[in-house]
């Protein structure tokens, strides 16, 4: 496939838990050939049915290519096998500095300089991770939404060694597939999303433990009220349409007085083992008995319909 400069036909699927079988799904999804290395021995077997059972969500959201099939992978647990050939490598091990240091510093040893790394890291500093890279030019975050095969978000940026054309060839490769890239000016601890999702769940925690509400109904809070919003537009443009037609002016002017004090007034949690009892006790309540893999599910039923309702009443600014 080309994309601007770059020719990618195989894509190296590095790490193959949640995360890493999302991808290899979605990359397969878009006609590549993907091969996995994951040292794990249930590693085939979980990817081969997190694919299959993903295959249905991608065809309903009209997101696989005419010349994919998920049948186009391949097994490699190590690593010196499964990167020969690729164009392509988007590692998602364990999210621990030490690890992904030196796994990334392994995969630099063994391909062609122009080959980007991408990260599924949800939090690391690409300036830490590419420090014992002989090529750290290459080496950039790619951090998804999970689960990444459904959720277009990609959070792309590179590191103090990262050159600034790997950060344009990760995002022009990303738009390509259908993904909504969005470039971080300056590296941050926990990106953007997860620190906005990490904002209103320790707020969430602080009703809970303050006896303001049940974990029932602060995420119905939430998910009856600017959730729904916000999965439109966003929360700057959702207080620039509550401004009226002063717009965010108007919006600021009036509420940014009482809101400093919501601001002042929100709490700072300490997971103590009985808080951490309670919200656990909370959800369980929540879930009725469904396990996890059942809840997950209906999530991306839910998503898909979500998705598709969004596609078509997509606001010219998204």
């Amino acid at each position: 496939m080309k994309i601007g400069e770059m020719n990618i036909d195989t894509v190296a699927i590095v790490g193959a838990g949640t995360i890493g079988a999302s991808w290899a799904a979605f990359y397969l999804a878009k006609g590549f050939d993907v091969v996995v290395s994951d040292p794990s021995r249930d590693a085939e077997a979980t990817v081969r049915s997190y694919v299959e059972q993903a295959w249905p969500a991608l065809e309903r959201l009209r997101q696989i290519d005419d010349d994919a099939h998920p049948r186009r992978i391949r097994f490699l647990p190590a690593l010196e096998q499964a990167l020969v050939g690729v164009q392509f490598v988007q590692e998602n091990a364990p999210e621990r500095l030490d690890l992904k240091m030196s796994l990334l510093a392994q995969i630099d040893r063994m391909l062609d300089p122009d080959v980007i790394v991408a990260s599924s890291t949800s939090g690391l500093q690409m300036s830490l991770m590419q420090q014992q890279c002989r090529h750290p030019q290459r080496c950039v975050i790619g951090h998804p939404f999970n689960p990444p095969h459904l959720i277009p978000l990609v959070e792309v940026v590179g590191g103090d060694l990262t050159s600034a054309q790997t950060v344009e060839q990760a995002m022009c490769f990303y738009t390509a597939l259908g993904k909504r890239p969005i470039r971080l000016r300056r590296e941050i601890p926990g990106h953007i999303a997860n620190r906005l999702q990490a904002a209103v769940w320790r707020e969430a925690i602080h009703l809970v433990e303050a006896g303001v509400a049940t974990v029932a109904d602060v995420d119905a809070a939430m998910t009856q009220g600017p959730g729904l919003r916000w999965a439109l537009q966003g929360p700057h443009m959702t207080f620039h349409l509550g401004g009226g037609a002063g717009g965010l002016e108007a919006f600021m002017a009036r509420l940014l007085g009482p809101m400093q004090t919501w601001w002042d007034d929100l709490g700072t949690p300490k997971l103590t083992a009985a808080l951490q009892a309670q919200l656990c006790a909370g959800v369980d309540a929540k879930a009725g008995g469904r396990s996890v893999e059942a809840l997950a599910a209906e999530r991306d039923v839910a998503l898909v319909r979500l998705m598709l309702a969004r596609d078509e009443t997509r606001l010219p600014h998204e």
